[in-house]
């Protein structure tokens, strides 16, 4: 198709990742899927549409991996780059802080995969964007999320410096800000908070809903229509966008 461009997502093995790639692929785009997990990347290449999609091993906290990514996909004119690898849960002041991982992965990683990326993406010849996946919790506090929400905040920071930055480019840059998304990582974050509260897993779904004005969690491939749209148009950009239901409405 005569609009066919190429896509690369990090974090598309799963989530909200994997229901960016779906759409992108629907639209009769190349998908190029980065991540560490290769077979779940493999698992999303196989519900794919269309051909000439590729999965790509790389750890985007890694960046001599990223490196060897990119010489992978030299001959590959990239339209988009769409960063939302990351990791979630809390983080304690102790021997086992996750803080430096929580860290290196959502702040640092996605740092490193747009700048190791960014030349093939000035080589386009057409729109280019980056869409980074930030979170609700980039503007709400959640106890014990220090890291996440420290990281998901830090990406706002990052995107508008990238947006002035790139404009002359004519690279826009935009964020997500995802709330609850019915994903894996969402249900397992339900669980272990409830689990530590004392109670079920159904019974704090109704209490973290009571701040949703809508009452209902996304669905991923919601969140995928809106970066499909973002990646569509040439007149947005610095902009971080809630997709959370209504959530930061109560904040």
């Amino acid at each position: 198709m005569s609009n066919r461009k190429a896509y690369l997502i990090s974090g598309a093995g799963s989530g909200i990742g994997r229901a960016i790639t779906k759409q992108l692929a629907a639209a009769g785009h190349q998908c190029l899927l980065l991540g560490r997990h290769t077979d779940a990347l493999t698992h999303t290449l196989h519900i794919l549409q269309g051909t000439a999609h590729q999965v790509i091993s790389a750890d985007i906290r890694d960046t001599e991996s990223l490196r060897m990514a990119a010489y992978q996909l030299s001959h590959i004119s990239i339209n988009g780059l769409i960063a939302n690898a990351g990791i979630g849960g809390e983080n304690y002041w102790d021997n086992d802080d996750r803080w430096g991982d929580i860290i290196s992965t959502n702040l640092t990683g996605t740092y490193n995969f747009v700048n190791t990326f960014l030349p093939q993406l000035r080589k386009a010849d057409n729109e280019k964007h980056i869409v980074i996946t930030s979170s609700v919790l980039a503007r709400l506090g959640v106890a014990n999320y220090s890291a996440y929400c420290a990281s998901k905040a830090g990406l706002l920071g990052l995107m508008r410096s990238w947006a002035v930055q790139l404009a002359p480019e004519q690279i826009l840059v935009n964020a997500i800000c995802p709330g609850w998304v019915d994903t894996q990582m969402s249900q397992e974050g339900l669980q272990g908070i409830a689990d530590g509260i004392g109670i079920s897993k159904q019974e704090f779904y109704d209490i973290a809903m009571q701040s949703v004005p809508l009452r209902r969690m996304s669905q991923p491939e919601e969140i995928a229509q809106l970066v499909s749209y973002l990646l569509s148009q040439r007149s947005i950009t610095g902009q971080a966008l809630d997709i959370n239901c209504g959530a930061v409405m109560n904040s």
